[in-house]
């Protein structure tokens, strides 16, 4: 008993205490690997990309996680180790997630079009860093957000666009999720969920809208619609990438939870502006959708009616019909066969 308690407070010590950090790449002979764990000027502001490939010169996708505020820095990364092989992978904590919590500290630079700017610079920076033309950039949730609006006004930094989870319309997006989960729960007989849900209203939510978004999440991952093959959602995934993170310290994990909190009570009333149907009826790239069929959080049946509505160069869609809201994550090998075999040999192709 005794020696488990040792090994278990050093593990705890160690985890407090070690400074962040990522693991070396070894590289193929005759190539340049990268593993690079940096600390960048964007939007007057001091943000952190971690970048990690077998050969620096294999294209590069930037990874925009969702949120708002909840970094996936670690997530990314345990989960694109073998597209490692094919490409320069980069994952950015962005203003007020996580590493990168300071950057937002400042409440008035906490708004859509600075996170669209940071969006642009980080591009700019990858573009100049690694010696590339273009990037690819990959936005996931509220990442879509900022993405498609990044791709809206700088089309020339990227040269293709995907979109995990994308949003279309915030407001009937809502209103979606919150029928499919009232309706699970009436399908389930369980008269606790729909009290709560119809406790709290369909949104717009009005008055404490933080908690009644809240009640309606939580349900919505017991139904499977956040996380398809877990009663609980996402939350177990993202907790263990953060807890056994070499990237993040101590401090990166308080602000992780900090942060997360924070942006969301920032961005979110922002986000219900957001109606691409009218904003950005066209992208100048090609275009890629990664859609969980049982995504309920960002519901893909939203989705799939903006991917038709919207006009592209080429465009295509991936439905990946054992998933939900993290389609990339839950079936991760289908995920990188999409990126490998169609989206890096179309770009090689051009």
């Amino acid at each position: 008993m005794l020696p488990g308690l040792i090994i278990f407070f050093c593990l705890i010590l160690y985890i407090l205490l070690r400074r962040g950090s990522t693991s070396p790449i070894k590289a193929e002979k005759g190539q340049q690997s990268i593993a690079e764990l940096t600390k960048i000027n964007i939007g007057n502001s001091q943000q952190w990309v971690l970048i990690r490939s077998e050969n620096i010169n294999n294209p590069v996708i930037l990874f925009v996680h969702g949120g708002p505020g909840t970094s996936q820095l670690t997530l990314i990364k345990n989960n694109t180790k073998y597209l490692e092989k094919y490409f320069t992978v980069v994952g950015w904590d962005q203003r007020g997630a996580a590493k990168s919590y300071n950057a937002g500290k400042n409440t008035n630079d906490m708004k859509i079009d600075q996170f669209v700017s940071d969006t642009i610079q980080v591009a700019e920076y990858l573009i100049k860093r690694l010696n590339k033309k273009n990037i690819i950039l990959a936005g996931h949730s509220w990442g879509t957000i900022i993405s498609t609006l990044a791709v809206t006004r700088r089309p020339d930094l990227f040269s293709a666009y995907i979109g995990i989870g994308q949003v279309a319309n915030m407001n009937e997006g809502e209103r979606i999720s919150y029928e499919w989960v009232l309706k699970q729960a009436q399908m389930a007989g369980n008269k606790n969920d729909i009290n709560a849900l119809t406790g709290i209203g369909k949104p717009p939510y009005t008055g404490n809208w933080k908690k009644k978004t809240m009640v309606q999440r939580q349900l919505l991952g017991k139904y499977g619609g956040e996380y398809h093959s877990s009663k609980t959602g996402a939350l177990g995934v993202v907790m263990k990438s953060l807890i056994f993170s070499t990237e993040y310290t101590f401090i990166d994990r308080v602000n992780f939870f900090r942060g997360m909190l924070r942006s969301v009570e920032l961005l979110f009333p922002q986000m219900a502006k957001i109606n691409f149907f009218e904003q950005v009826p066209e992208l100048k790239v090609p275009v890629w959708f990664i859609l969980g069929r049982y995504d309920y959080e960002v519901p893909s049946v939203l989705s799939e009616r903006y991917y038709t509505f919207l006009t592209a160069p080429e465009k295509h869609i991936c439905w990946f019909e054992k998933s939900a809201h993290m389609p990339n994550i839950e079936k991760r090998g289908l995920f990188h066969k999409i990126l490998v075999k169609n989206i890096r040999g179309e770009i090689a192709a051009d």
